[in-house]
């Protein structure tokens, strides 16, 4: 969708559309299992809190603070409901309408008629391009969960990068999903996907780029650390200290991002290589390895991963935590010693490296935060640390392996 800057109001601090504004910057703040960035949508604005995803498309926020229902959420508790959209209360707001490209987007059709008459306009109106009816409603899923609602315009309000730190841009009509109802999903998900549907598709950044930093875990739930979404050319400008292996395209799924990994190594043992279909696709566009934000876990195919099991349990040589184990549903978790209880004297050193060798000669070692991580408070000067990696569901079709934010 082309954007452009609305007339600047003084309530907004809006700044002049210059090439120094092209670009976005956002904070991005770290929880347990993601990143949650704020959205500035309607008008007056109103602030929803929501999880960066790059494994969709669609953006949705919860709508109504009252109506909004989220089934099956007891495993959620901790997500209480940060806030929710009020439409009615938006003088910018109105719903997409049946015919645009993006309520045939939402709803999977290749026929731009399907949803216009689904919304009950005849044929003669939708010929003549007159029928004005709403996109009917619609289902998003997910891994586990799926989301209900409407597919809503509104106006957005980015952070542009200018010498003016408060400049803001503002993006009109901007399409997103007003969900009432959902399962297992209890915060709402801005997509980066590279789908029509996406905040950078939509705001026409997706051939620039943009990047964040993963910080480390001991400022997660920290509200006074966050980390710089940064959108467009500034997102890789700097060449220092980075390395770079190329995105693969799936033919099954070309709106994801995949990465070819060719093979890994655990401490100073020999590198071992991974199967081809972590770097390759078949015929049928299955296979690669997903990169995911919104997975938490890094997932490995069988029978590769239950080697890389055994590699770690013959270099590890603390006692195993095998009650842990059955309780969490991680596969391998050891007891350290942790002297006075003091989380920030473990001392991981028996624990070996993991090292990632991606396409085009880059190799990632993953610091052991990022490994084992601690399932709990230190009790009785000992602390249990988990493998943070996980089995692939044994699944012919989509991707071999995920490689989650945990990593």
């Amino acid at each position: 969708m082309k954007t452009s800057l609305s007339i600047p109001k003084s309530s907004y601090n809006l700044v002049k559309k210059t090439s120094e504004t092209l670009d976005i910057r956002e904070p991005l703040r770290e929880v347990r299992d993601g990143y949650l960035i704020s959205l500035n949508i309607g008008t007056p604005p109103q602030i929803i809190q929501v999880y960066m995803d790059t494994g969709s498309d669609l953006t949705w926020v919860p709508c109504g603070n009252l109506s909004f229902d989220c089934i099956d959420c007891d495993d959620y508790k901790n997500h209480k409901l940060m806030s929710s959209f009020s439409p009615s209360f938006s003088s910018s707001s109105y719903r997409d309408f049946c015919a645009s490209p993006s309520c045939i987007n939402i709803h999977s059709s290749d026929n731009p008629f399907d949803q216009c008459n689904i919304a009950g306009c005849s044929l003669s109106s939708q010929l003549k391009g007159t029928c004005s009816r709403p996109c009917p409603s619609f289902a998003y899923t997910y891994g586990e969960g799926i989301v209900l609602g409407t597919l809503t315009r509104d106006t957005l309000r980015v952070h542009g990068i200018s010498s003016n730190p408060n400049s803001i841009r503002e993006v009109p009509k901007f399409v997103f999903g007003c969900v009432g109802t959902t399962y297992r999903e209890p915060i709402g998900i801005v997509g980066f996907g590279k789908g029509p549907l996406s905040l950078p598709s939509q705001l026409g950044f997706l051939q620039k780029g943009f990047s964040h930093c993963f910080l480390p875990f001991k400022f997660a739930n920290n509200p006074n650390i966050s980390s710089p979404l940064v959108v467009g050319d500034q997102a890789i400008s700097s060449k220092e200290n980075f390395q770079f292996t190329p995105l693969l395209k799936s033919p099954m799924y070309p709106n994801f991002y995949y990465i070819g990994l060719e093979a890994l190594t655990v401490g100073n043992a020999a590198t071992t290589q991974v199967p081809l279909t972590l770097r390759e696709f078949d015929s049928l566009g299955n296979g690669g390895m997903l990169i995911d934000p919104g997975t938490t876990y890094t997932h490995l195919p069988e029978p590769f991963y239950s080697n890389l099991l055994t590699a770690l349990r013959s270099s590890i040589n603390y006692p195993r935590a095998e009650e842990i184990e059955a309780r969490t549903g991680f596969d391998l978790c050891y007891r350290l010693p942790c002297p006075i209880n003091n989380i920030n004297g473990v001392v991981t050193d028996g624990f070996p490296t993991i090292t990632f060798h991606f396409l085009s000669n880059v190799s990632l070692v993953l610091p052991n935060g990022n490994n084992f991580y601690a399932m709990g408070a230190p009790r009785n000067s000992t602390v249990v640390k988990c493998l943070l990696f996980q089995s692939m569901e044994d699944s012919e079709a989509g991707p071999a392996g995920i490689f989650g934010n945990f990593q």
